[in-house]
């Protein structure tokens, strides 16, 4: 390939000597839409409307990659195909269901907010920014992707990926990136018509540097490096609740022969869990707090 064949060298060449001029801002945005045409992921929840659906999607997706979420979204929208149904639902049953994505408490989060869209709006996701980012588990980040990718309508959000098209791009001899100036570019940048597919297009685009180049990420304000999971009282945590759905009613010596190989403090996280309402102690025995 030629070095005029390159579209990143043309982007770079156009933005070294314009700076984000409008000539620069189309050459990005075909790079960016050029490789989503090419090697776009076909993934389920980018294929619906549906603001339950893609709810649950964002959710899950929330520190846990695409491929790890595929099979887990597609069991959860079986057990639990919409608001009704999830706001109804026994939490060991949704904990079940959920085994294997880890973080937990976005399970307990997302039944939370069935239950208060069932309670509050109707049984309809409310898809205002303001009205969302006050829902269970649902930040920033998540109220405006679940805003865009519900309604079609331009937001402005940052996650890895998408930091890591910026970073690499625009902060190439930069440490210390803080998102506040990723932010501006990100809007500059944006395709109005079309946001939810150039995000889609960012978020790809980001997966193909993570496989090509050093982690653009490290040079992110942001950047924190992910303690190991194993040995992990993470771990322990999802051990505890893993073996109190298998057998649901048990004391505490009976849990901690169950996880003699673990390290950690059994009875710390027990009583830790049961004031975060994941489980309830009677009679001297451990369950999974029943909810609804």
């Amino acid at each position: 390939m030629k070095k005029t064949d390159n579209p990143e060298l043309r982007f770079e060449s156009a933005y070294r000597e314009e700076g984000l001029a409008p000539r620069s801002v189309t050459l990005f945005r075909k790079m960016i839409d050029g490789h989503y045409r090419k090697e776009g992921r076909s993934l389920p929840w980018r294929k619906t409307g549906n603001p339950y659906r893609i709810l649950v999607s964002e959710v899950m997706l929330q520190q846990t990659q695409a491929g790890r979420v595929l099979d887990k979204y597609r069991l959860f929208l079986l057990a639990f195909p919409d608001f009704s149904s999830l706001a109804k639902a026994p939490f060991a049953d949704v904990l079940k269901v959920w085994q294997g994505l880890g973080y937990n408490r976005r399970a307990k989060a997302l039944k939370k907010t069935a239950e208060t869209v069932m309670s509050d709006f109707g049984g309809k996701l409310p898809l205002s920014t303001e009205a969302l980012i006050k829902l269970s588990g649902i930040g920033k980040y998540s109220a405006a992707a679940v805003y865009t990718f519900a309604t079609g309508k331009p937001s402005l959000f940052i996650e890895t990926n998408i930091r890591r098209v910026y970073i690499h791009f625009f902060f190439r001899d930069r440490q210390g990136v803080r998102d506040a100036e990723i932010m501006p570019l990100i809007e500059k940048t944006m395709d109005m018509k079309y946001p939810r597919e150039w995000y889609y297009a960012l978020m790809d685009y980001g997966v193909k540097l993570k496989q090509e180049v050093e982690n653009p990420n490290k040079r992110s304000s942001h950047h924190r490096r992910q303690s190991p999971f194993k040995g992990s009282v993470r771990q322990l945590r999802g051990a505890i609740l893993r073996t109190l759905i298998e057998s649901p009613r048990m004391t505490k010596s009976q849990i901690e022969r169950r996880l003699s190989g673990y390290k950690g403090d059994v009875e710390a996280l027990l009583q830790e869990l049961v004031s975060e309402n994941f489980l309830e102690r009677r009679r001297g025995r451990f369950g999974i707090r029943p909810g609804k």
